[in-house]
């Protein structure tokens, strides 16, 4: 990733490129599992089991459970007394609800949005989703993913309530983690296309097109939610390359 490449701050995941020295080693495992499960190469219900993860990345369990604290914060795993951590595995009626939930919530955004945001701050947003739409054509997928998520939590920060902000955090996250790796029949995933509109609605001034344009995104990506995807995955295999 170019390091010149400037985004809103907000973001739900440390940035990939910083894999620099000044990277501490739980901040490197925290990407390395966030990515991988964005990749689904680390699909819903994977055990994460935390004498693996010690021994692939050569660290104490403190750290691991440092970092497995902090992905269940991101609502990407459960954290399941006496059995462990897994990759968060949302039931259909728990997806239906988030989705429901973030479009109740994402539409308060976007009348406070509406009324309030600044042209200048639009435009960072518009940066924002040409980013993403770079990052898809040039097959950045963890980007690409980051991202379009992140336009949700960049929008919402706009409205200037930090706790709707943390609130909508663990939904983005939660619901993203379910959106299937490839188009499926009939489905465009090209999220940018769809995040244009909304921005295209708010640059116009028609704050209830722009919730129109939101509540049909969202339906889209329930659309595209993954279903249940059982199977064993070996975590040295996914995660120990990136070592």
């Amino acid at each position: 990733m170019n390091k010149s490449t400037k985004t809103p701050h907000l973001s739900l995941a440390p940035q990939t490129a910083a894999r620099d020295h000044s990277v501490t080693l739980e901040d490197r495992i925290y990407q390395d599992i966030y990515d991988a499960i964005m990749e689904h190469r680390l699909p819903p219900r994977t055990k994460l089991t935390e004498q693996v993860l010690c021994q692939i990345y050569d660290t104490a369990r403190h750290t691991v459970r440092k970092v497995l604290s902090r992905l269940a914060a991101e609502g990407l795993v459960d954290l399941e007394a006496n059995r462990g951590a897994f990759i968060a595995s949302p039931s259909t009626t728990e997806v239906r609800d988030m989705f429901e939930l973030r479009n109740i919530l994402e539409r308060a955004v976007l009348d406070k949005v509406g009324r309030v945001a600044k042209s200048r701050q639009l435009a960072s947003l518009r940066k924002m989703v040409a980013e993403e739409r770079q990052s898809y054509l040039t097959g950045d997928r963890p980007r690409w993913i980051r991202l379009s998520a992140q336009f949700h939590l960049a929008l919402a920060e706009l409205a200037g309530n930090l706790l709707l902000v943390e609130s909508l955090r663990k939904l983005v996250s939660r619901t993203t983690l379910m959106i299937a790796k490839t188009e499926t029949q009939g489905h465009n995933i090209c999220s940018f296309d769809e995040h244009d509109t909304v921005l295209e609605a708010l640059e116009n001034g028609d704050i209830a097109e722009a919730q129109e344009r939101m509540a049909q995104h969202l339906h889209q990506c329930e659309d595209r939610v993954l279903p249940d995807a059982p199977g064993s995955f070996d975590l040295r295999e996914v995660l120990g390359k990136n070592g």
